[in-house]
């Protein structure tokens, strides 16, 4: 038996890619003043639609947009990509400081979401535990 459910290790994965953009975002705002530095992004959502692609079981769908799942664990792996085709500055460095403090702003919230689910979860797992009480 499978205590730790599908749900829990894919918000497990949200956590991990959360915390990565929070230090790809820090280290481009740390460099922003870097001669000849690149922006950095993770892009987890390409992993996302890659691994949706290749699913053994389809699922029903109402709406083309929506993404198919199965019961097989499947990994994505975010990756860090480097912005190498912009300049910001005339010194090289493509690091835009709005973006970068909206991006975080955004991932702040994606990472308070996924702690609250997580909670609840836990939560829930606990009740089940001590029969309710």
């Amino acid at each position: 038996m499978n205590l730790i459910s599908p749900t829990i290790q894919s918000l497990e994965r949200a956590l991990s890619t959360s915390a990565l953009k929070q230090q790809t975002h820090t280290a481009n705002i740390a460099n922003v003043d870097t001669p000849g530095y690149k922006a950095k992004q993770v892009d987890f959502e390409t992993a996302l639609k890659n691994a949706s692609g290749k699913q053994a079981l389809s699922s029903y769908k109402t709406d083309a947009k929506h993404i198919a799942f199965s019961n097989e664990s499947s990994q994505f792996d975010p990756r860090v990509t480097v912005n190498e085709h912009s300049e910001y500055k005339i010194n090289g460095n493509n690091v835009d400081m709005d973006v970068e403090m909206a991006e975080l702003a955004k991932n702040q919230l994606l990472y308070n979401a996924v702690t609250d689910r997580i909670s609840g979860k836990f939560r829930s797992l606990s009740s089940v535990i001590s029969g309710g009480r």
